[in-house]
């Protein structure tokens, strides 16, 4: 566990700068309702009807505040605000619009509408104050961060980055056949603007964990994040009637399934906290209570911060794959194998995060994470941090994942300092650590 150490009162803020807690919740209400159900359910995945509602509200916005608004070809959504000038640097600030299915309502909305607010608020007191900024600021809205209807997650800035190819990324369809370009054109954004990487990406996030909660902190930042081998894996087997068939018979894609979850999950335990597995996707072939399954395709997850664990759990699996192919007595098939690696955050902008936080005379928590953030594609290209605010139980991808209207402004107030010392000290306040000056 880490803290920040003690600061000097000339570590705040260049200028001050307050955010609007009162807008921030009502463009949070505003958002929500696309998508949303009862007792806070969220479903609005990527591309769908209702992420085109949100965009479109997010458009809206955009053209409302004096944002010029960008569109690339996966679909990513930008808002640009021109404070400094051409070849001036850019800080980009955001998150994602689309949800998990029956998922939770501030899962990458507090991202996005927080980077919103912050910064109008920065430009407003840099207006107040007489003062220019030296550096450009860009909101982003990620397509698919969630891989719920695309796989894989983090499509739209892995394409952004170069990590994922267009016409790849393009061709990937969900369970229906739809293809992520008849889906953008479906809702109206397959664009095709160019958006340069940025100097600098900041997201904030809930914590999606009980730590911050549980330590009585109101504030965290990444240091780091977990790889990731998602494995899509298909059990083959013989479709029969359960009836009549005898069990000595039967080529059973399920059993073979169900043989491989127990064993995963019984494999995580040799590891304690360094590895994590899941199934969270399982698709039976016919799907018939009175027929043998003769297909089961899983999709697996292998999580961890060490590129060893990571590799080493690797092997395992595929021999617990041959193991149960063996006792089912089916085959198997590999279909797709994604990976994302372990990394670190920032340095110089968790230091500028602490810098803030001091100035507020809030600890900052350091943190790992273990899901997978649209700021761990843009850290291969450019400097990039994930700060985090509590939720409620650390529960998240869930209608009863919450963060309280007062974290979600004291964490938008930060990255609006944050912001607010970038506009200022330019680039050099990540590059000499965030040390005032």
């Amino acid at each position: 566990m880490s803290f920040l150490p003690d600061m000097t009162a000339e570590m705040t803020a260049p200028l001050p700068v307050r955010i609007d807690p009162a807008r921030l919740q009502a463009m949070m209400e505003a958002v929500s309702a696309f998508g949303g159900g009862a007792d806070g359910a969220l479903t609005r995945l990527t591309l769908s009807p209702e992420d085109g509602q949100a965009r479109d509200w997010l458009a809206a916005w955009f053209a409302a505040h004096g944002f010029t608004q960008k569109i690339d070809a996966i679909g990513n959504q930008f808002g640009v605000l021109d404070l400094a000038g051409p070849g001036a640097p850019t800080v980009m600030v955001g998150s994602h619009l689309d949800s998990q299915p029956n998922g939770g309502r501030f899962d990458g909305t507090l991202g996005v509408l927080a980077a919103c607010e912050a910064i109008v608020s920065v430009r407003a007191a840099l207006e107040a104050a007489g003062a220019a900024s030296a550096c450009n600021f860009t909101v982003a809205n990620w397509t698919n961060e969630e891989g719920a209807r695309f796989q894989p997650s983090l499509l739209g800035s892995s394409v952004f980055t170069g990590a994922a190819g267009l016409d790849w990324a393009l061709a990937r369809s969900d369970g229906d056949g739809v293809t992520v370009a008849e889906a953008l054109s479906r809702i109206g954004y397959a664009g095709s603007d160019a958006v340069p990487v940025p100097d600098a990406f900041v997201e904030l996030h809930i914590e999606g964990g009980p730590i911050l909660e549980r330590e009585g902190l109101r504030f965290g930042a990444f240091t780091r994040f977990w790889g990731a081998t998602k494995y899509r894996l298909a059990f083959l087997g013989r479709q029969a009637h359960t009836g009549p068939t005898p069990m000595a018979e039967r080529r059973d894609a399920l059993l073979g399934a169900a043989y491989l979850i127990a064993d995963l999950k019984a494999m995580t335990a040799d590891y304690g906290l360094d590895l994590h597995s899941s199934v969270g996707r399982l698709e039976v072939r016919p799907n018939s209570p009175n027929t043998v399954p003769s297909e089961a395709v899983l999709f697996i997850e292998l999580r961890s911060g060490s590129p060893a664990i990571l590799e080493e759990a690797e092997l395992r699996l595929k021999a617990a794959i041959d193991l149960a192919c063996a006792r089912a007595e089916v085959g198997h098939e590999v279909r797709a194998i994604d990976r994302r690696a372990a990394g670190p955050m920032a340095p110089g902008l968790v230091r500028l995060a602490e810098r803030a936080a001091a100035a507020k005379g809030t600890t900052t928590r350091h943190l790992d994470t273990i899901g997978g953030h649209d700021a761990v594609s843009l850290s291969a290209v450019c400097p990039a941090v994930v700060l985090a605010v509590p939720c409620r139980g650390g529960v998240m991808h869930h209608p009863t994942e919450f963060a309280s209207p007062e974290d979600q402004a004291f964490g938008t107030q930060l990255l609006a300092d944050m912001l607010m010392i970038l506009a200022i000290e330019g680039m050099a306040a990540i590059e000499t650590g965030g040390e005032g000056r």
